[in-house]
């Protein structure tokens, strides 16, 4: 079974999660003054971000390959734990958490003003008492392993996994006959015991073995099959897949304990490492559950792991992302990724926002592009980090151009736009203005040519919320209506032709 193949049967897996849920809350606005109470910034709030961190950023990434996804975990009888429910829903995974009372989701609040990080704050209830609850635990984990072709563990030490809880569910996985792969977290591996494989970076893999790996070392091979055969020997796994940063992947297997196979990085310019290692551990679960083996599933994992950090916008992929990546059957022309939805643009921006990266946006028709737009398009570009681009659709072209207009249709203008250096995303709207897109987009930055505030509805709105509206200025001797005029003036090749014969 090649790669393709592989990838091709992930929209058949059943996966099941099981570990620690919590939110990732971004909450962004400014400093302007020192509090007169004592040396600290006063930060005033703006507005605020929350999704899914640990398992559910990994449940998360596995839906976004097209796997089916139950998810097995605790959260708190609070409004934050049925936060967490709502958004597993919107991903459309089969939540099966469990309110504890007593205990608290985990949230980790982050404040952020002019692109720094001020503080994090964690509200968590470490080491929470899982007893009362175990029955029902074990119920939810029955409920959804006759289905299951793959158990997740994703360990964040936040109290979900104990010996007691991982050791339960793995004995259960192998009476099923059903592999349990983990992403760690800690020494204690004791509660790992019978997994089939664990993914430990290099600092987990050196702190649990105490032995140390340099992947640039002539003995790195050694060393590492030295503290695999410790695993191996200490807790009956079968697999291990340690991740290297910028030195790729490694796996060695308790069949063949002397051989390592080793696979360089995919990344090409990272951009953002966050949730990379969730992405690679789906991707992981993913190609195990179509039946990979396990060199072919950690190509993959370090294939989607690469797409992840070396693009803006996400932290998850998609298997036509992947099929891409690895030249696809039919694969989609490469700005085509760019054309995002709508409804999904908010979502596409958020991780770049917490980022601290400073959004643009402008718009319009685009329908025969030259070198008035490049410029335009240019001096937008460097009025920000991220530039995002609407344009309108062929039924709002024709509403404020005429029937004949637009000359190439929505999808074809789209793309060329989408091909540019200069832009980052385009959105297709249908609105005669582009009022509502910048309500969802709600740039930092707004810019355009030809047009001053006081005619700029868009801009209007901008500003009024805080952000910038920047004039550009237009390039002297080029518009589409001269470029559209003199291509009508001209005659066409067979009269042209006539007139020769002539």
């Amino acid at each position: 079974m090649n790669l393709f193949d592989i990838i091709d049967r992930f929209s058949g897996v059943q996966t099941l999660v099981v570990g620690d849920y919590m939110l990732d809350r971004f909450q962004y606005g400014t400093v302007d003054r020192i509090s007169p109470e004592a040396p600290v910034p006063v930060f005033r709030f703006g507005s605020e971000k929350t999704m899914l961190g640990g398992a559910g950023n990994v449940a998360v990434n596995l839906a976004a390959l097209g796997c089916r996804v139950a998810c097995v975990g605790l959260v708190g009888c609070d409004p934050q734990g049925r936060r967490v429910a709502e958004i597993l829903d919107q991903h459309h995974c089969a939540n099966a958490l469990i309110p504890l009372p007593g205990y608290r989701t985990t949230v980790k609040t982050r404040l952020i003003a002019s692109h720094n990080h001020l503080l994090r704050a964690d509200q968590e209830d470490l080491s929470p008492d899982i007893e009362p609850v175990l029955d029902i635990y074990l119920k939810k984990v029955e409920e959804h392993l006759p289905q299951a072709d793959i158990v997740l563990i994703s360990d964040y030490a936040k109290g979900a996994i104990t010996e007691r809880t991982a050791q339960e569910l793995i004995r259960r996985c192998r009476r099923g006959n059903i592999p349990v792969i983990v992403d760690p977290k800690g020494v204690d591996y004791a509660k790992y015991a019978g997994a089939v494989l664990v993914k430990p970076n290099k600092k987990e893999f050196q702190e649990v073995t105490s032995v140390t790996i340099d992947p640039t070392s002539e003995r790195f091979y050694q060393d590492v099959a030295r503290g695999a055969k410790i695993l191996f020997d200490r807790y009956g796994l079968r697999h291990v897949i340690v991740t290297l940063s910028q030195h790729g992947m490694l796996h060695i297997s308790a069949d063949k304990p002397d051989s390592c196979h080793q696979i360089p990085t995919q990344a090409r310019e990272v951009f953002d490492v966050s949730g990379a290692g969730d992405t690679s551990f789906a991707a992981l679960g993913a190609s195990l559950g179509a039946g990979a083996g396990y060199d072919d599933a950690m190509a993959i994992a370090n294939i989607a792991s690469g797409i992840v950090v070396g693009k803006l916008g996400t932290s998850s992929v998609t298997a036509d992302e992947i099929r891409q990546k690895l030249g696809g059957r039919h694969p989609a022309p490469e700005n085509s990724s760019h054309i995002i939805p709508r409804e999904k643009i908010a979502s596409v921006l958020a991780p770049l926002r917490q980022r601290g990266k400073t959004i643009g946006f402008t718009n319009g028709c685009f329908d025969c592009l030259h070198r008035g737009h490049l410029a335009s398009f240019a001096a937008a570009r460097g009025e920000c980090d991220v530039l995002v681009v609407g344009v309108n659709s062929d039924r709002s072209v024709r509403g404020y151009k005429g029937p004949n207009r637009p000359f190439q249709d929505e999808r074809t203008r789209a793309e060329i736009v989408a091909a540019l250096k200069y832009v980052d995303y385009v959105v297709i709207f249908d609105d005669p203005t582009a009022e509502s897109l910048v309500e969802q987009v709600h740039p930092d930055v707004i810019a355009k040519e030809g047009y001053s505030i006081d005619q700029w509805p868009e801009a209007r709105k901008v500003v009024a919320y805080g952000g910038r509206a920047v004039v550009l200025k237009r390039l002297d001797g080029v518009s589409t209506t001269d470029f559209i005029q003199r291509v009508l003036s001209r005659p066409s090749s067979s009269a042209a032709k006539e007139e020769t014969d002539a």
